[in-house]
C-alpha cells in the first residue's frame, strides 16, 4: 500500500479530543508516515507534535484550518507548510481567536435568554488552551446536563438558524490565502463536497488557492473523482485526510481510513520550490 498521510486532524488546541502527543501515538499505531494537525485558528500543537513525531518516526507538517466567508457562506480552507512562527500569521490568528471568544460570549448570552443556565466559564473549561468554538459550547451543555447529547445541542440551539446561533467573524478568502502564502505555505479548499457550489469553488480557485482536499469522510468515490478532475484541469494540488476530532464526534473509524499516498506530500513540497 505504500506510505500514507492524513493531512486533516484536530487536537485539543481546537475542537479535538486528543492532545498532540496522543494523536502522534495513534498515528504511529495506524502505520501513518505523515500527518498534519490542522487545528482551527491555532498552531499551538505543532511544537509538541513535531518533537514527539520525530522521536517516534511520524513526520508532522505544519497545518491549520481557517474559516472564511464567501457570499455570506462559511467555507473552510486548509493551510500547509507555512512557518508557524510567522509574525503576520500569528497576529492574524490571535485576532481570530479573540473574535471566537466574543462569539462564544454572544452565544452563551442567547442561551441564557432561553433559560439555559450555561456560564462562559464552563465553555472555557472545555476549550482549555484551544480556540473556542461551538463544539466546546455543545460539550459544556452536555457536561452541565442542560442537553442530553452533543447532537441535541446543535439541533436545538447551535446550528445555523437555531435560537442561539451567532455568525462567525468574517474573513475574505483572499485575505486568508495571502496570509498563508506570506508565511511560506499553500492553501487548499477543505471538504468542498460539504455544500460548496461549483461557482464558489471556481471563485476560490480564481482567488489563488493551491489545491483541493479530495479525500474526506464526506466525499463519495464519485466526488473524489470529480474533484480530482477539477484539480487536474486547473493544475492544482490535491490533499486528503480524516478530519478526525474524537470524543463525542464518534469519528474514531475515520482516523487511518481516509488517507492519501505520500506522493501528495512530495508534490506539495515540489510546488513550494
Amino acid at each position: 500500500m505504500g506510505r500514507r498521510a492524513d493531512l486533516h486532524i484536530h487536537t485539543t488546541f481546537s475542537d479535538g479530543a486528543l492532545s498532540p502527543r496522543e494523536i502522534i501515538a495513534r498515528a504511529r499505531e495506524l502505520g501513518l508516515a505523515t500527518i498534519s494537525i490542522t487545528d482551527h485558528d491555532h498552531t499551538g500543537a505543532f511544537a509538541e507534535a513535531t518533537d514527539y513525531g520525530r522521536a517516534t518516526g511520524v513526520e508532522v507538517i505544519p497545518g491549520i484550518e481557517l474559516s472564511v466567508t464567501l457570499d455570506a457562506q462559511e467555507i473552510h480552507l486548509l493551510g500547509y507548510f507555512f512557518d508557524p512562527g510567522n509574525p503576520a500569521l500569528q497576529e492574524f490568528l490571535s485576532r481570530i481567536r479573540i473574535e471566537r471568544r466574543k462569539r462564544a460570549e454572544r452565544i452563551v448570552a442567547r442561551l441564557n435568554t432561553l433559560d439555559i443556565g450555561l456560564s462562559l466559564e464552563a465553555v472555557i473549561r472545555q476549550a482549555g488552551e484551544g480556540a473556542i468554538g461551538r463544539p466546546h459550547i455543545a460539550n459544556a451543555l452536555v457536561e452541565e446536563n442542560l442537553v442530553g447529547s452533543y447532537q441535541e445541542a446543535f439541533v436545538r440551539f447551535l446550528a445555523g438558524g437555531k435560537p442561539a446561533y451567532e455568525g462567525k467573524y468574517q474573513v475574505p478568502p483572499r485575505e486568508a490565502i495571502e496570509i498563508i502564502a506570506g508565511a511560506g505555505g499553500r492553501t487548499f479548499i477543505a471538504h468542498p463536497g460539504n455544500f460548496l457550489e461549483e461557482r464558489m469553488l471556481l471563485r476560490l480557485i480564481h482567488d489563488g488557492v493551491d489545491g483541493i482536499e479530495v479525500v474526506h469522510p464526506s466525499h463519495s468515490s464519485e466526488r473524489e473523482t470529480h474533484y480530482r478532475g477539477i484539480a487536474g484541469e486547473y493544475f492544482l494540488l490535491t490533499s486528503g485526510g480524516s478530519d478526525f476530532h474524537g470524543g463525542r464526534r464518534n469519528d474514531n473509524e475515520a482516523f487511518g481510513r481516509y488517507t492519501v499516498p505520500y506522493d501528495h506530500v512530495e508534490a506539495m513540497r515540489r510546488r513550494l520550490q
